[in-house]
């Protein structure tokens, strides 16, 4: 059962009603605008706030308090003027006017309240953004881990980008059934180079995945690896700062190659191979380091781990694990990843990951993420227990008070 406070217009109201109390929810306060809702949040301390996207019901004021409290916000649209104006502030957790019950309530039933947009009122941020998924050579599950971290982000309401900036060719646009004939990703690249990238361009290069409150923008890789070159350092690293300014979370599958491609050639001022990889780490906020669990998985990731600590502080690195399995392994794999991680490495904190075929098979053949292909798998679980646990920032408790003065309520009309 959740609390709500509404903000709906009298037709709308009416008709959700029946059902909202038939699903066992309780309505707090049937307020009017905007600022009654605000001036109400501590008061009755609701879960949930629905209100109209209209103006007179949605603001950045009450989008701000209710992220503070940790409020989930779900606006209710009724036309595209609302879109877009519940867009322009950042809520994302939007529903038809005309929509059955039944999509309210996995909103309004579901998951934990988070911030809706990094950062506060002062500028600071609160959150990671930018994620960085490498992996070892040996094709360890950095795209679909990538892909699925991407999904979990957007489901919980936040307005994400899913980068390919492998070097050595895309991979996301086939796994998600995208068109991939140009290369977002690239794209974004050479308008940085001509200084003309902004968001008008971001979203026309971007391609959308879309998906029941869980769409995200892609950014797709490279078609083929002998385009390496459009993929400067850069130009990689001003493109992920300009998305960085219009996306609230970036997920990047980089390459997997650390290799300074200097030691290599003569040629102090050839294009790098890896500078695209490198570019992303350096801007990430968070490195998801991805090895399979297997002895020859694990023995490569231990060996990246440290080229990788010469670049990244250890702080910012989240070891995992995926493909966990008895068969590879032995009994009781999960112990014995841990108990080689920690020997040899320190770690003892590493996620792991189970092998979970039909699920991975599932989602490639729907050409789909986890999250809608299969749902209830122990993978999708997984990820998902990772992403509200270690990535997203932990929600704000709601600030509650013992005396309450009388509700502001919608006078009756009849």
């Amino acid at each position: 059962m959740a609390r709500l406070a509404l903000a709906l217009d009298a037709s709308t109201e009416d008709r959700l009603l029946p059902d909202l109390v038939e699903h066992g929810h309780a309505v707090v306060a049937r307020l009017v605008g905007w600022r009654d809702v605000v001036e109400s949040l501590d008061v009755l301390a609701p879960d949930v706030v629905v209100v109209g996207a209209g103006r007179g019901t949605l603001s950045a004021e009450l989008l701000a308090a209710c992220d503070e409290r940790g409020v989930r916000l779900v606006g209710v649209v009724a036309n595209d003027v609302e879109r877009a104006h519940a867009g322009a502030l950042g809520v994302h957790e939007l529903v038809d006017a005309d929509a059955e019950w039944a999509e309210f309530e996995s909103l309004v039933a579901g998951g934990v309240a988070v911030p809706s947009r990094i950062g506060g009122g002062d500028g600071a941020s609160s959150t990671e953004g930018v994620i960085a998924c490498w992996g070892a050579a040996g094709a360890p599950g950095r795209t679909t881990i990538a892909v699925n971290v991407a999904a979990e982000l957007a489901a919980a309401g936040h307005r994400v980008a899913l980068v390919d900036a492998d070097p050595y060719g895309g991979g996301i646009a086939p796994v998600l059934g995208l068109l991939d004939e140009t290369p977002g990703f690239a794209a974004a690249c050479r308008l940085v180079g001509a200084g003309a990238l902004d968001r008008a361009e971001l979203e026309r290069i971007a391609q959308r995945y879309s998906a029941p409150r869980a769409s995200f923008d892609v950014f797709t890789g490279l078609v083929g690896p002998s385009r390496w070159p459009e993929l400067s350092h850069e130009r990689v690293g001003g493109a992920l700062a300009t998305m960085r300014e219009h996306y609230e979370y970036l997920v990047i599958d980089t390459g997997f190659s650390l290799e300074r491609d200097e030691e290599i050639t003569s040629d102090q001022f050839a294009p790098r191979r890896n500078a695209a990889t490198f570019a992303a780490l350096e801007s990430a906020d968070r490195v998801i380091a991805i090895g399979l669990a297997d002895p020859v998985g694990l023995s490569r990731l231990l060996r990246g781990l440290d080229e990788l600590g010469s670049l990244v502080d250890s702080e910012r690195i989240d070891v995992v694990v995926n493909r966990v399995r008895q068969s590879a392994l032995g009994i009781d794999a999960h112990a014995q990843v841990r108990q080689t991680l920690r020997r040899f490495a320190g770690i003892t904190d590493a996620v792991l990951l189970p092998h979970d075929g039909r699920a991975a098979d599932a989602a490639i053949l729907g050409a789909r993420t986890l999250r809608d292909a299969a749902g209830r798998a122990p993978l999708r679980s997984a990820l998902r227990a990772y992403v509200l646990g270690s990535v997203l920032p932990e929600p704000v408790a709601p600030v509650r008070r013992r005396l309450a003065p009388p509700l502001l309520r919608r006078a009756a009309t009849g």
